[in-house]
């Protein structure tokens, strides 16, 4: 005997989760008619459900190129799960076998808007105090983890994420971070640029006089980051010839909590 598929119980709510669930996975906005066509919906729902989606912030309209991105509100809804505890339980032993084995002190952030937020900090033994506390927020884009994951996203996120140069304002003043932190979002895409090419983010005194700090991105199955692994040190401990070897450690621990954090470990 066949057994008819059953239908979702709020077909709303079911269609609404499959356009975020679509946008979510594209590099990029697209307009309403591959959405329809992708998903089979008709173009009335689609429309509808778009408008509803834009309003609550969980979808962005770009009217000068007819298309449609993912929106702060679902970009912070999905860091959820990066703040909350498994996260945090997943990346306290990866970051002590990293701390273990480099000497240095490590920590893992996740993006909350233009900020940074500290999950675990792990102290390696006779090392300088750090400004990264669990709980700590710091502006993503003068930290190294930050600008690991800001790099990780699309450039029409990162321009919402920065409108503007007021965007840029931190809680430090310009003698505090140095000359190296943009203050424009030009000078960000330089930098992310830079830091794509070389595969890991360098942040050198911007946040700590004498500490510098190589992060990189922990992504999604899609290619989104999640969280940031950092390692600081003091910048007398490490020269520029051995930095690749530690970025090499830091991006194979990162690889392990991506895996274990997609339930293969």
């Amino acid at each position: 005997m066949a057994v008819t598929p059953s239908r979702p119980q709020s077909p709303a709510a079911h269609q609404t989760l499959r356009i975020l669930s679509y946008l979510s996975t594209q590099r990029g906005p697209v307009p309403a008619a591959m959405i329809t066509t992708t998903l089979g919906l008709p173009r009335s729902t689609v429309y509808r459900l778009l408008g509803v989606l834009e309003e609550h912030g969980f979808v962005i309209h770009y009217p000068d190129v007819e298309r449609y991105g993912i929106g702060i509100a679902a970009f912070e809804m999905s860091s959820g799960f990066a703040r909350q505890e498994p996260l945090a339980r997943l990346g306290a032993p990866i970051l002590a076998a990293l701390v273990d084995r480099v000497g240095q002190s490590a920590h893992l952030s996740v993006l909350h808007g233009r900020d940074v937020i500290y999950l675990v900090e792990e102290r390696a033994p006779r090392r300088p105090p750090l400004v990264t506390n669990v709980g700590v927020r710091l502006p993503s884009h003068i930290t190294a983890s930050g600008r690991a994951q800001l790099a990780a996203l699309p450039d029409v996120q990162l321009r919402a994420l920065f409108p503007s140069r007021a965007a840029f304002a931190d809680r430090t003043s310009p003698t505090d971070r140095g000359d190296a932190s943009p203050t424009r979002l030009s000078e960000l895409r330089a930098i992310l640029v830079r830091e794509r090419r070389q595969g890991y983010a360098l942040e050198d005194g911007e946040v700590t006089e004498g500490l510098v700090s190589v992060a990189v991105a922990i992504r999604d199955r899609s290619g989104w980051p999640i969280a940031g692994i950092a390692v600081t040190y003091p910048a007398a401990h490490i020269t520029d010839r051995d930095r690749p070897h530690l970025v090499d450690q830091v991006r194979h621990h990162a690889t392990e909590l991506s895996r274990r954090i997609r339930g293969r470990v």
